[in-house]
């Protein structure tokens, strides 16, 4: 049986301790693949801890990809070996090898639901905090205002990021590190310039696809790379002659997979055989894990310095806040500084100072707080008149655990796009995975699969939203 002791857990819950000790034990060797894990009952009593806590720890290490479950059986140890093969127990990479469709436009007037919106609704946005910070700032910071910014951003803002980074991703990166731009896209750009337009760049499919639409505007040869249950294929990506991929692994958009560990490890050994290689980390909502704790990012176990990590600032503050920033790997650091200290940076000095101190007095943790239960408190609301309805015994609910969106497969004969045209007439927006795929690739879900964003419903109309698709597909 399984023995840990819970005298020196420091700031972590029990819950928390214990994934660690679990997951720990599994990346060193001393339980081995195909192990079977104590049940939960049975561990919780031999532990002297509550059911729940060990529930907790089992959830997370399985959403991780750390252990998987068999119905009726119980937990079992996943096999690691693109973990350990490239990896020592200590982490350090061993020294045997030398490591030199377009996305539909957002229209939320005229709908009486627009699933395809991320629009953030004004209720949850903290105008009174973010007003008392901005005039705070506008009294403390005059002479700092009106100084140009450094190209990758001022020094207070990316010093509160990387202290956020460090309590809440587990992130160890440096200031210097971080590159600030107002959205992603102009981040993106900056990239290509970095790494080379000559370069093969890889997306996931399904995926964003303006990302690929970034990539084709700079000219830059760009591949659709198929998703199995598991995320990117690493066999497809050398087929493909891939340089730099471009992965979503901590909840993938649209599907909702989270990339177990062992496709993790075996991406980043993918990126080590080459110098030239790179991944490009879209950690876009991982603030918004409904349940259980974020999942670990791949920078923070890379490392051979090949992961570069991109976060917004859009999606937990609000859609029209375009403040991104990206973490460049130390090498990438000096090249950029070298390159590309001559462009400025493209977010004001005023919303800059204004975030930088709105993340250091806990304004932030407090507003992610009250927006995953805001979140969490909606989307239950919506599933529950979806499941408890008529409706309910005519869908499936998946990837509800994390983000703002989840998918809803109907049973139905009718075609896709009468659904979609259908509930357009009745003024619901449905937008299908299918969308986000390349012309003409294989899809790994089935159709009449669709991406219900609800971020901007609202929820006094959701028994006639029911009403509505029920009808819709059944007459």
């Amino acid at each position: 049986m399984l023995t840990y002791s819970f005298e020196n857990i420091g700031s972590d819950s029990l819950y928390e301790y214990l994934y660690k000790c679990i997951r720990d034990d599994i990346v060193t060797g001393n339980l081995l693949a195909g192990t079977k894990l104590p049940s939960k009952r049975t561990f919780a009593k031999n532990l002297g801890i509550s059911v729940i806590t060990v529930e907790g720890a089992y959830e997370q290490l399985r959403a991780e990809g750390y252990i998987y479950s068999v119905v009726k059986k119980g937990f079992y140890v996943s096999d690691l070996k693109y973990a350990l093969s490239g990896l020592d127990v200590s982490g350090e990479r061993k020294k045997t090898k030398s490591v030199k469709t377009k996305r539909t436009e957002k229209m939320t007037q005229g709908y009486l639901a627009d699933f395809s919106s991320n629009q953030t609704d004004s209720d949850i946005f903290p105008f009174t905090i973010w007003t008392k910070t901005i005039r705070e700032v506008l009294s403390d910071s005059r002479i700092e205002l009106m100084t140009n910014s450094p190209c990758g951003g001022i020094r207070e803002l990316r010093e509160s990021i990387a202290v956020y980074l460090k309590d809440f991703r587990g992130m160890d990166v440096k200031p210097e590190q971080i590159i600030v731009g107002a959205g992603t896209e102009y981040l993106y750009g900056l990239l290509i310039q970095l790494l080379g337009n000559r370069r093969v760049y890889a997306v996931e499919n399904p995926g964003y696809l303006k990302i690929a639409k970034v990539y084709e505007s700079m000219k830059v040869a760009c591949r659709y790379i198929d998703m199995d249950a598991e995320g990117i294929s690493v066999e497809k990506l050398e087929q493909e002659g891939a340089d730099i991929v471009h992965i979503s692994p901590s909840h993938h958009f649209p599907t909702g997979i989270v990339m177990p560990i062992s496709r993790r490890y075996e991406l980043l050994g993918w990126a080590a055989k080459k110098q030239e290689r790179y991944i490009i980390e879209d950690d876009y909502d991982s603030e918004l894990r409904l349940t259980g704790k974020p999942i670990p990012t791949l920078q923070s176990i890379d490392v051979a310095g090949k992961v570069i990590y991109m976060n917004t600032f859009s999606k937990t503050l609000a859609s029209t806040v375009r403040i991104s920033y990206m973490v460049l790997p130390q090498s990438l650091t000096r090249e950029f500084y070298e390159q590309l200290s001559f462009y400025s940076c493209t977010v004001s000095n005023f919303e800059q100072y204004t975030l930088a101190r709105f993340i250091e007095n806990g304004s932030f943790e407090k507003h992610i707080n009250r927006l995953r239960n805001y979140y969490q408190n909606k989307r239950d609301q919506i599933l529950q008149a979806f499941q408890q309805s008529s409706l309910g015994k005519l869908i499936s609910i998946s990837g509800e655990e994390t983000g703002i969106h989840f998918l809803m497969h109907i049973m139905t004969g009718k075609k896709e796009s009468e659904i979609v045209q259908l509930a357009k007439t009745r003024g619901i927006r449905m937008v299908p995975v299918s969308d986000y795929y390349h012309a003409g690739t294989r899809k790994v879900l089935e159709d009449n699969t669709f991406v219900m964003n609800y971020a901007s419903i609202d929820l006094e109309h959701i028994d006639r939203i029911v009403a509505i698709l029920y009808e819709i597909i059944t007459k």
